[in-house]
């Protein structure tokens, strides 16, 4: 974790999502592929840590109404692209997905069934796979290190990274791994206390903090969830990759020339 994680102060989760062994036993290149949450709460030193990774190309997961609310800061020689399909990809205006998620949830139970559901659907949000067919058409010609983000960088990114850890041939066990590290990335107790303030005026008092907890952490089952509706779908993870992100056996094995060593 701590040779992955970019310790900063406003941007949580900052990590590279490389360095595991891919197809051929070769691993994936590091300082090419990182993922994060939003930077509209980056400090100046954030914002030069960053800058110093030399990114070419941001993939914003976020809705529009999640920009207009949570406008990333740039360092003043920020030069990446960015780039987003625009529209709505959370399912609720100005809210992160796993907020979203949080309507008419009161209890851990619930909030970890909310969740469940949101994976469920999240691989067919049409929004979301348009900027994912951005991200991987990028991937197998790289102008040099990419960012994926959204607003905590943990369900629609976590996707987003599992997706590309499966077309580099990563092992499903590295990428589950990875998708959980935002457990670690995080300080959950804090974020429980902050995001359970937000949470409660949005919803209501009601809401415990188990329910809080689920909400804005990372568990096997909610990744799990929606690679297996992708394979009731569509048969196999490849299949889908190929049918709605267009990512076919000649994009996978240009991506994977681009990105394994």
């Amino acid at each position: 974790m701590d040779d992955r994680l970019l310790p900063l102060e406003g941007i949580r989760n900052f990590r590279d999502y490389g360095g595991y062994v891919g197809a051929d036993g070769r691993p994936v290149q590091r300082g090419m592929l990182w993922r994060s949450g939003h930077h509209c709460e980056a400090t100046p030193g954030d914002l030069e840590r960053v800058h110093a990774l030399g990114l070419a190309t941001v993939f914003d997961l976020r809705g529009d109404s999640e920009r207009a609310l949570y406008p990333c800061l740039r360092h003043r020689e920020f030069a990446a692209e960015v780039r987003f399909e625009p529209g709505e990809t959370a399912g609720l205006s100005g809210a992160a997905a796993h907020e979203a998620a949080g309507q008419g949830v009161r209890t851990g139970e619930e909030a970890r069934q909310a969740m469940i559901r949101l994976n469920q659907g999240m691989p067919w949000r049409p929004v979301l796979m348009a900027t994912l067919k951005l991200h991987f058409a990028e991937l197998a010609a790289p102008a040099g290190p990419s960012l994926l983000h959204c607003v905590a960088g943990k369900d629609r990114t976590g996707l987003a990274c599992a997706l590309t850890h499966h077309v580099l041939g990563v092992h499903p066990d590295d990428a589950m791994a990875d998708y959980l590290l935002t457990n670690a990335a995080i300080d959950v107790d804090e974020r429980v206390r902050v995001n359970g303030e937000a949470l409660r005026e949005r919803y209501g008092a009601e809401m415990d903090d188990a329910a809080v907890r689920a909400l804005i952490s990372v568990a096997p089952e909610y990744l799990g969830t929606a690679l297996a509706a992708i394979r009731q779908r569509h048969g196999t993870l490849d299949a889908y990759l190929g049918e709605v992100l267009g990512v076919g056996a000649a994009e996978a094995s240009a991506i994977r020339a681009a990105l394994l060593e």
